[in-house]
């Protein structure tokens, strides 16, 4: 039965890959601690400084709270957070970045804002194949830009359940 399950669970992992399949093209570069992501340019509205969210109760630890953005409430979720990685108190760099998941306005916390660059075809390889690792669901390529190895990530896929747990959110 395990096994089922195992393969059910590498099956859905591929269709999530050819569905987002990273391309060549614009991608927003971000960094959590000493790792460096990339976001496809297209999926981001804007970059914000942050500011403190209202606090939802009952909300995932990794969700900060909502803020009021032109007359939108829009979740703001922390990727230290809910990446696991070591939280820090937030500074001048802290920014959140505002874009589309799942037809929803969502705010995700980083540490700083790198770039925007212009990723070509070669430059993108498929991640490693990791057996139970969190972030097979999520980064979708790696890309190899100097001496800088950046991991695209699917948004959808990293925040889209977490949208559905936010209460009044569903």
């Amino acid at each position: 039965m395990d096994m089922i399950k195992e393969g059910e669970h590498i099956a859905r992992q591929e269709a999530a890959r050819s569905i987002a399949a990273p391309h060549a093209g614009e991608y927003l570069t971000f960094r959590l601690g000493t790792e460096e992501y990339g976001v496809d340019i297209q999926k981001v509205q804007e970059i914000r400084s942050y500011e403190h969210p209202t606090r939802i109760p009952g909300a995932p630890h990794y969700v900060k709270g909502v803020v009021n953005l032109r007359g939108v409430i829009v979740p703001i979720v922390d990727l230290r957070v809910k990446l696991g990685c070591d939280e820090v108190a937030y500074n001048p760099f802290t920014v959140v970045i505002v874009m589309a998941v799942n037809n929803r306005v969502v705010g995700a916390v980083v540490d700083a804002v790198s770039d925007v660059l212009d990723l070509q075809a070669e430059t993108i390889k498929p991640p490693p194949e990791l057996a139970d690792a969190q972030a097979a669901d999520f980064v979708t390529a790696i890309a190899s830009v100097s001496d800088r190895m950046i991991m695209l990530v699917d948004m959808v896929c990293l925040l889209g359940a977490a949208l559905g747990s936010i209460p009044g959110q569903a």
